[in-house]
């Protein structure tokens, strides 16, 4: 079994526990937990496939995945109620899941179209719809709306990889770089609240003084 299979189970794994561990807080029955686990188990790189024009998608052509967000989500059905930090757990198997999924969504696009800047969107689409997917149907504050750094760890795992990997260095080698840039990046976003620069809005002109100075330029 290659690394990237390795990193590909892993990361529907733990995206699809992700999801069940949400299921879990909203309270769900086994099917809701099932449901919770495939869509973020599956969801990025169901994206990433019709992106790249792979069809039928992978789950498809591999149902082994199916069955591992199947295992993982009644797995966590009949243990969540034995852990009781299930939120900062499911925010750090996340974690684990976008660093892995940032290097295999990377190498798929890679592979697909031989182009770097593919390779990097690809890489932070896999690694981020699946948890975009699970909060939305949670009715929880999206990813993309959080002030922690998100997407920036995956394209940051991505870019390390697909940089490595078109210098020529072993897959084990890039792999491990880009999974490390990524974890590392989003670990300390969760543990020391690192965020990127926010958006300020500066006071503008009054509405008067605005009309007035456009009237004069005409």
């Amino acid at each position: 079994m290659s690394l990237l299979t390795i990193l590909d189970y892993a990361g529907i794994a733990l995206f699809a526990a992700t999801g069940a561990l949400a299921a879990s807080r909203k309270e769900l029955d086994l099917v809701g937990f099932l449901f919770f686990a495939a869509v973020t188990g599956l969801g990025g790189g169901t994206l990433r496939d019709i992106i790249l024009g792979r069809t039928p998608v992978f789950w498809v052509l591999e149902p082994n995945y199916i069955l591992i967000c199947i295992a993982a989500g009644a797995f966590v059905f009949f243990t969540a109620d034995r852990v009781e930090w299930r939120y900062r757990l499911l925010i750090w198997l996340d974690a684990v899941g976008l660093a892995a999924y940032s290097v295999l969504g990377a190498a798929k696009g890679l592979a697909a179209t031989g182009s770097p800047t593919i390779a990097i969107v690809t890489g932070a689409l896999t690694a981020a719809f699946g948890g975009i997917l699970r909060d939305l149907l949670a009715n929880e504050p999206s990813v993309l709306l959080r002030p922690e750094i998100y997407i920036t760890a995956a394209l940051a795992g991505a870019a390390g990889f697909t940089t490595a990997h078109m210098l020529g260095l072993p897959i084990v080698v890039s792999s491990g770089l880009g999974v490390t840039i990524a974890f590392a990046l989003r670990g300390g976003a969760i543990h020391y609240g690192w965020t990127l620069p926010r958006y300020r809005p500066r006071p503008g002109r009054p509405q008067d003084e605005a009309m007035n100075r456009g009237k004069g330029q005409d």
